[in-house]
């Protein structure tokens, strides 16, 4: 394809389609001295290659690598568009991600040579000056979310089914439409790191051409900063976690106007920042 014709709608990079299984059956005894067959979550190690260049490898449920190579790229802001990318090809038997790039990654040893070590299970550096970049992020101004959509997305969520209800394990992102008074889940993703799944979804926003100004990420993680500045990168105006969050990802989210929910279950939630955007009823 043209380099003068790959901006457009309908283009999407070479990509092979190798999910691996979600779970395993193993041998347990359980409490009555019975041995039964129990399915475990799959854990996988991926080595991801940038143009033959070795980047890291990320220990994955193997759920959907192919979106997760392209979201770590870009949550790790490595790449700037899903027209930069011309494939990506996983190969379970060597447990790697082969990713050509149109032009080559500039700068990447220098991208890569600051690395800030985070709570991030299964990730836990963040490549560059992610703190200094979120101060160019913008998020929808108008954008509100009401009362009723946040009931029933924890709804639809609680209702979902899961890797974790069959094996536990597991971290779960959910990407919702922001309707009034409903948010039907776009894409639920599990993987072994909470970041795993949200890189995930990432890069089948950017595959599916979607955009998060009117959307709203769950997660069943904790909000540390990290996730706070992906969902803002990813121009998502709400972020919904069963769990808690830190100090520091309270005040990037104060900083960049990102509502944020924290130990939302069933009909309980607490408000934390955004709350000129939350409409209660």
């Amino acid at each position: 394809m043209a380099d003068n014709a790959i901006s457009t709608e309908s283009y999407r990079p070479l990509l092979t389609d190798a999910a691996r299984p979600a779970t395993f059956l193993v041998a347990a005894v359980d409490e009555k001295g019975e041995q039964r067959d129990v399915p475990v979550a799959g854990e996988h190690p991926l080595t991801i290659y940038v143009d033959k260049q070795e980047l890291l490898t990320l220990m994955t449920l193997g759920g959907a690598p192919e979106a997760l190579a392209i979201g770590y790229l870009r949550n790790q802001r490595l790449v700037n568009s899903i027209d930069e990318i011309v494939s990506v090809q996983v190969d379970w038997d060597c447990n790697a991600c082969a990713i050509t790039t149109r032009h080559g990654l500039a700068d990447l040893e220098a991208k890569t040579s600051k690395r800030t070590k985070t709570t991030g299970c299964g990730q836990g550096t963040v490549f560059g000056d992610l703190m200094d970049e979120i101060d160019s992020v913008r998020l929808p101004g108008g954008a509100t979310l009401a009362q009723t959509t946040l009931y029933d997305l924890l709804d639809r969520v609680r209702q979902h089914e899961t890797i974790y209800k069959q094996a536990g394990a597991v971290h779960g992102c959910a990407l919702a439409s922001n309707e009034i008074g409903a948010a039907p889940i776009l894409m639920f993703v599990e993987d072994v790191g909470r970041h795993n799944a949200v890189d995930a979804i990432a890069g089948r926003m950017w595959l599916d051409r979607l955009d998060g100004g009117d959307k709203i990420f769950y997660t069943t993680g904790r909000l540390t900063s990290e996730m706070v500045i992906k969902a803002a990168q990813m121009g998502i105006p709400f972020l919904v976690s069963r769990s808690g969050l830190t100090q520091m990802g309270f005040e990037i989210a104060q900083k960049v106007g990102l509502t944020m929910i924290g130990r939302a279950m069933n009909k309980h939630y607490l408000l934390f920042t955004g709350r000129q955007r939350f409409l209660r009823t």
